[in-house]
């Protein structure tokens, strides 16, 4: 640990000397690439290299005598943990705070001095508060300013894997047919071209993935899209000369990842540029010809592609749903080992949290169309389920012990795999030996957050940030709350995370309204630092459905659950559920025994047949 906090001190002392060199007061490096990824290749981990927070989400600043770490309440106990005796000061961010570090700046920077960041992995609409803010403050912004050049000497170069197709059955679309869709929209909006840079965006559009980016099948490109033809930039050699050929054949040809900034600056005066504000760097924008009659238009509007590809098709929804049985059938031979080796003295002192997510990603890898995990484990035992984005490591990590019949135990396991047919992302929390009264309670609570939200029924086009409170409210009743948001888009076999629906304290916006086909997460939670940490999560599917006043009052929407994993009723205080809440867990497990029984025998059957008896 000291080792490794020496080379973060010196580390940080080198982007001081840079600051110096360029007569610059602060470097602001975002968690972030020329894509604005959420999971980033390695070469762009600058943040995480730079500080040693691990966390995906996340900003610093270094000023010549102070580094800052700005962190939401997900991180909170993990970066206090890794930044210990770095230097570098946690600044805790209040959930949805996107703007704390730019109002840091403002704040603690005095007037007449300059600010650096890079511009290439700034997104445009963040550029846009922090360019306004620091104005306002007297305070310049140069962003072409690369830190991360100057002090990272082995940074990695782009990543070299190759790109390969999503085939059908499973891709149901095909390229033409997406890239028509998307033109119409173009036209729609009065663009003669559109630029993209998202990486799930330009995955989904061309039916094409990769394994650049962790957990993600997505590859890093551009594309540039006009009325006859679309361009995709991406690293020499990633695209074999065969697919190209395929490519070619539907109007898509392949140039080098550095041409996709020249292309900006040669569009033909006239054009009419696309772009989406929120999915766009800074440095592709700069790149764009004026705004003048006889130069290029731009229209800013949310990328055409990602409001198609979060509205499932009725076949996606299938592949989906037998992903998710596949998925089920693997947690029920995990669980089924679990439990056997928890009770076999001889695995006492060697069942860890690292056992976890080896043997349930081994289980998963058995099944049919699986791809990769969709994210890192997530596999804490009691206080470390209390971080909600928690990472067992070889040098830390906890004795999953069951002889806990006094103080009780709980393990929180969040998993998911990418299947050829969909995404999965799943959290479940176990009894332990036996869990305490307050476990039990706490548990239940965010149960009923769980089967609350699951019930609901809404009118199609609700804003989805307008339905976080209904997961929240039995927390409420009560003064409880969590940090996170209650529910994330989730791609088909793309990003685990995917807009533009979110259900959370997010402000709510146009774009984020509830519509058929769009997967989401449920997942409450409960965390009490240093003890343990309950969340139980499933996905859904918005579905249409009959009210009793028929179409009088328009269309509504129910959640279709889509999981299939028991939850654990041994941690449930029976008293705290109403008779309409039984009945939903009841059913649930009804489906979850018919859906999977048929794809498990032996132990895993018997488990399954235990964990989804009534209640």
């Amino acid at each position: 640990m000291e080792t490794a906090t020496a080379q973060i001190r010196l580390r940080i002392e080198r982007a001081r000397d840079a600051l110096l060199q360029h007569q610059l007061a602060a470097v602001l490096v975002p968690s972030s690439d020329p894509h604005l990824s959420e999971y980033l290749p390695e070469r762009w981990q600058g943040r995480q290299w730079l500080s040693g927070f691990t966390g995906s989400v996340g900003s610093l600043i270094i000023t010549a005598d102070t580094a800052v770490l700005f962190a939401d309440s997900r991180y909170w106990v993990q970066a206090e943990a890794e930044l210990a005796g770095s230097g570098i000061a946690l600044e805790r961010v209040p959930t949805g705070a996107s703007t704390h570090p730019i109002d840091w700046l403002a704040t603690h920077l005095p007037a007449g001095r300059t600010v650096g960041v890079d511009g290439e992995v700034l997104g445009l609409a963040t550029a846009q508060r922090l360019q306004g803010r620091l104005a306002a403050a007297g305070i310049a912004l140069r962003t072409d300013f690369d830190v991360l050049t100057q002090v990272w000497p082995d940074r990695p170069g782009l990543p070299q894997a190759p790109v390969y197709e999503h085939l059908a059955p499973h891709a149901t679309e095909s390229r033409t047919e997406r890239l028509a869709l998307v033109r119409l929209d173009m036209a729609t909006l009065g663009a003669t071209h559109h630029f993209i840079s998202t990486l799930d965006d330009i995955a989904w559009l061309f039916n094409l993935r990769g394994a650049d980016v962790p957990y993600n099948p997505v590859f890093i490109a551009h594309a540039l899209i006009d009325a006859q033809q679309a361009v995709l930039y991406t690293a020499d050699g990633k695209v074999s000369p065969a697919l190209q050929v395929v490519l070619a054949a539907d109007g898509v040809r392949v140039e080098p990842y550095a041409c996709a900034g020249l292309a900006l600056a040669a569009l033909p005066t006239g054009a009419c540029l696309l772009i989406d504000p929120r999915r766009i760097t800074l440095g592709l924008r700069q790149k764009v010809c004026g705004s003048s009659d006889d130069g290029v238009r731009v229209i800013e509007a949310t990328n055409p592609s990602t409001l198609r590809k979060s509205r499932k098709s009725a076949a996606e929804a299938a592949h989906i749903r037998e992903a998710m049985v596949q998925d089920g059938a693997a947690m029920c031979a995990f669980y089924a080992w679990f439990e056997q080796a928890l009770a076999d003295p001889a695995h006492a002192g060697h069942l860890t949290e690292l056992t976890v997510d080896e043997r349930l990603s081994g289980a998963r890898a058995q099944r049919p169309g699986f791809v990769g995990l969709s994210f890192p484990t997530i596999a804490g035992f009691n206080a470390n389920g209390a971080m909600p984005h928690y990472r067992a490591t070889p040098e830390s990590h906890a004795l999953i012990k069951a002889d806990l019949q006094e103080q009780g135990g709980v393990l929180l396991i969040d998993s998911g795999g990418q299947y050829v047919g969909g995404t999965t992302d799943i959290t479940r929390v176990w009894a332990i030996g036996a869990p305490s009264a307050e476990q039990k309670h706490d548990y239940t609570l965010v149960l009923k957050g769980t089967i609350a939200l699951s019930r609901t029924r809404f009118p199609r086009g609700t804003l989805s940030p307008m339905l976080d409170a209904i997961a929240r409210a039995p927390l409420w009743r009560r003064g409880l709350d969590y940090g996170h948001g209650t529910g994330h888009g989730v791609g088909y076999f793309l990003n685990v995370h995917e807009g533009p629906q979110s259900i959370s304290k997010t402000m709510p916006e146009a774009t984020m309204a509830m519509e058929p086909g769009m997967v989401t997460s449920i997942e409450p939670g409960l965390y009490r630092p240093g003890r343990w940490g309950i969340r139980i999560e499933n996905l859904v599917l918005n579905v249409p459905v009959d009210t009793p006043e028929g179409s009088s009052y328009g269309e509504f929407l129910e959640f279709e659950t889509l999981t299939l994993c028991p939850i654990d009723t041994r941690c449930i205080d029976r008293s705290l559920l109403d008779a309409g809440e039984i009945d939903w867990l009841n059913r649930y497990h009804v489906t979850v025994f018919e859906r999977l029984s048929p794809l498990v025998s032996g132990d895993a059957q018997a488990w399954l047949t235990e964990r989804t008896q009534a209640l």
